[in-house]
């Protein structure tokens, strides 16, 4: 079983969805998490049910002031960071020739440079552990996008680009960059609230993902027990991207 006793790892996004399952999953395995919302009070809230070992804080992932805020405090309390799960995003869908240069400016701030302003404020730290563990939640988008998500889809094949490039850079600082790629997976974000469409009846294993199958996969690359993957990339998304089943 993956044993994360003890570790110090901070969440973005965390206070719902796919981040809150990551944040439940690893306090369950007795880590000590950073939850981070934009939102303080949601921070706090999600923190309030997910345990005591659950740290609430405010981190907009766009603003390089909280990040630093963030992982000054992480580091005061704690005394080091053992990983960082860049979670946090957004999602746009719409026609190609109807998004909006503000829509796409939106995603690229959050969902690529984001994970940029994350991971260098943790580096530093890890660094000086020779040690830490960064994984980011990107999305089967990355390299088989889905119509009307051309603007998201670019966004998410930037932060493989660059997971893969830092992997290179930081691997002889004994930090690992990895990656997870889900594919549906049961949110409000994915689902908009409407349900599971059928659709989902059609893949490999015919169904939707449920968020704790990510957090399960996070787990894995944030622990010891993946010590020689670095620039890894898993793909949790029920075999959509091999087809669909054949009835």
């Amino acid at each position: 079983m993956t044993n994360l006793q003890g570790q110090v790892i901070i969440i973005t996004g965390a206070n719902r969805g796919q981040g809150r399952a990551i944040a439940e999953h690893l306090v369950s395995l007795e880590a000590n998490v950073i939850v981070g919302a934009r939102n303080l009070e949601d921070a706090q809230t999600a923190a309030t049910k997910i345990g005591k070992s659950a740290y609430p804080v405010q981190l907009n992932v766009t603003s390089e002031d909280q990040w630093q805020t963030v992982v000054r405090d992480v580091i005061k309390k704690f005394g080091r960071i053992d990983g960082l799960v860049n979670n946090a995003g957004v999602l746009i869908r719409k026609p190609f020739t109807e998004m909006a240069m503000s829509d796409y400016q939106q995603m690229i701030q959050v969902n690529q440079l984001g994970v940029f302003l994350g991971m260098q404020a943790v580096i530093p730290q890890m660094k000086k552990q020779q040690k830490g563990a960064i994984v980011n939640n990107v999305s089967i988008s990355s390299f088989a996008p889905i119509r009307k998500s051309s603007a998201y889809a670019a966004t998410k094949a930037a932060v493989v680009a660059m997971s893969k490039s830092a992997a290179i850079e930081l691997g002889p600082e004994g930090i690992r960059v990895n990656m997870v790629h889900p594919g549906g997976i049961e949110t409000d974000m994915a689902t908009g609230g409407q349900g599971v469409p059928s659709f989902y009846e059609s893949v490999p294993l015919g169904r939707i993902g449920q968020p704790v199958e990510i957090a399960k996969a996070v787990a894995f690359l944030v622990s010891d027990e993946s010590s020689y993957c670095t620039g890894t990339e898993i793909v949790v998304d029920g075999g959509m991207t091999l087809g669909t089943s054949d009835q």
